[in-house]
Formats: C-alpha cells, sequence, structure tokens
C-alpha cells in the first residue's frame, strides 16, 4: 500500500504532466518524485504523444528508454520547452535545494535551458527556511578536500558523499560533498560565494530556475501550486 507521502508524489506529477503539450522537447527529472513524472510522460507517449525527452541522469534515461520515450542528446537542442522535476526542499520564493538524487549538474543545466521549470514535490519537502536538507556540493575529485577546508571557512562542514563504502561517483565523474550550513537565511549570499570557490562544479541551491511548484496534499487528495 502507497503511504501518503508516495501519493502526494504521484498526485503532483499527474498534475505536472498535464501541462505538457504535444510536439514538446521535455526536460526528465531524476529521484524518486520525478520518477512519477515519466512514467506518466510514458504514458502520454503511449497515448500518441509527439514527445522528446532529455534526461538528467543515466538513471533516468535507462527509464525512458524503458517506457519507449524519444530520447536527444541536450547538445542537439536550443532549448527545452518544459522540465518536470522534483526538490529536496523549496520555499514561497521557489528557492530549491536540489541533488539528493546525485544529479544537480545536469538538472541544473537542463533546467537552465528549459522555459519552463516545474517542480513537484510531497508535502514534507515545504519548508519556511532551507538547511534541514544538507546542500550536495558536486566536486571534481582532485579538490575534494580542498573545496570540504573551504566550506568549513564558510561554518558548512561537508562530507564526501559514500555508496557501498566508496566516495558516490556521479555520471560526470565527480564528488558531491553533502554540506551542512545550518539554516539558510540568505541562500543568494551561499550561491554566489560556492560559485567563487575553485573546484566547485555545480551546487544545489536553485536560486531563480524554478517557475512553478506542483506540491501533492494526500490528506484531500489534491495538489497546491506555488509560483
Amino acid at each position: 500500500m502507497m503511504n501518503h507521502l508516495e501519493k502526494e508524489k504521484q498526485l503532483a506529477a499527474k498534475e505536472a504532466v498535464k501541462l505538457i503539450s504535444n510536439n514538446q522537447i521535455v526536460g526528465l527529472g531524476t529521484g524518486s518524485t520525478a520518477i512519477y513524472a515519466v512514467q506518466e510522460i510514458g504514458n502520454l507517449v503511449k497515448q500518441g504523444f509527439n514527445i522528446k525527452g532529455v534526461a538528467t541522469s543515466n538513471k533516468t534515461k535507462e527509464l525512458a528508454k524503458s517506457l519507449n520515450i524519444p530520447l536527444m542528446d541536450i547538445n542537439d537542442v536550443n532549448f527545452i520547452d518544459i522540465t518536470i522535476d522534483g526538490a529536496d526542499e523549496f520555499n514561497s520564493d521557489l528557492v530549491l535545494i536540489k541533488g539528493g538524487g546525485g544529479a544537480l549538474l545536469k538538472e541544473k543545466i537542463v533546467a537552465s535551458m528549459t522555459n519552463v521549470e516545474v517542480i513537484i514535490a510531497d508535502s514534507s519537502k515545504k519548508v519556511d527556511t532551507l538547511g534541514s536538507f544538507p546542500l550536495p556540493i558536486e566536486v571534481v575529485p582532485f579538490a575534494a578536500n580542498y573545496v570540504i577546508r573551504e566550506l568549513f571557512h564558510m561554518s558548512g562542514f561537508g562530507k564526501i558523499r559514500i555508496s557501498n563504502n566508496q566516495p558516490f561517483i556521479t555520471d560526470a565523474g565527480n564528488f558531491i560533498i553533502d554540506t551542512d550550513f545550518g539554516t539558510i537565511a540568505d541562500p543568494v549570499y551561499i550561491s554566489e560565494t560556492l560559485n567563487n570557490i575553485v573546484g566547485i562544479v555545480a551546487h544545489g541551491l536553485f536560486i531563480k530556475l524554478a517557475n512553478k511548484v506542483i506540491m501533492g496534499v494526500g490528506e484531500s487528495n489534491t495538489t497546491v501550486v506555488y509560483q
């Protein structure tokens, strides 16, 4: 039986996919919530929609292929009409923390090329102030310890993400440093400071990239839209 948070993810995904039109290029997100959207997009293709997908991770690419969603290489497109993706946290200003699924670099590139970025989430992801979820930061392995020291100077406590007793490796061959900044009262300052640290490829603060957040509300079997 599906728990209430999974139900909320599915509700949000179903509502978001209604925004897709025929003949669009669609960004396909990564993570436990985005999976529901990719599955719904697969249903649209089955119904005859002409949709081309741009995947944000190898895992999403494999799922899309299994659902017969035609895929395009991102270097073959100039823009993406709409992307549906998840988030680890979001606030009322539509500032997000992303990267829990390990695909933040590709997700950020796709979001930057997207006309309409739609975030889907369950109700646990809405926060008044960001920071309960550690901020993922993707770094080149050569710079990992240097970056951790620089984060410490920002009062950020970073740890290299581990998977199967080894550093987690992103699709781009990088490490992820999950960083606890405590409450992030000024995400713009944190973002700009991180952008200036050599060795950081991307960080999980998504600012002015989301156009809309659709949140499932399980108790009422409906959704709430933030925009």
